[in-house]
């Protein structure tokens, strides 16, 4: 049954991550692993099996979700798991976007030096 907000003590941003943000580039996870991840969680945490159900339902949307950022592998055996990395696009993306907004204070500075603040 709904709940007015007003219920609530607090409500927050429901934010997620990006693969880029989650994943180590050079590592490959299977979804009970990413779902701890989505937590804040170790990969190989124990967490109880309701539990671990509860996680792998929210980890299954974001994965269908941030599908062109992932990568997959085939099962290191025959029943084995699926394994999920980053993409590396993914990565080089997050790179140039980290070493943009580090520069741009730096970049508008030069850009007004370089006119002499005459526009």
């Amino acid at each position: 049954m709904p709940e007015p907000k007003s219920t609530f003590d607090a409500t927050y941003p429901c934010e997620f991550y990006e693969p880029a943000e989650l994943f180590e580039p050079d590592l490959m996870y299977t979804v009970p692993e990413i779902a701890r991840l989505l937590q804040g969680l170790e990969p190989g945490a124990q967490v109880d099996p309701d539990t671990e159900a509860v996680l792998i339902d929210w980890a299954i949307p974001w994965v269908m979700a941030h599908a062109e950022d992932i990568v997959i592998a085939e099962p290191l055996e025959e029943d084995g798991p699926g394994y999920y990395g980053v993409a590396e696009h993914a990565v080089d993306e997050r790179d140039a976007s980290e070493e943009s907004a580090g520069s741009d204070g730096a970049e508008g500075d030069a850009d007004a030096d370089a006119s002499g603040g005459n526009a």
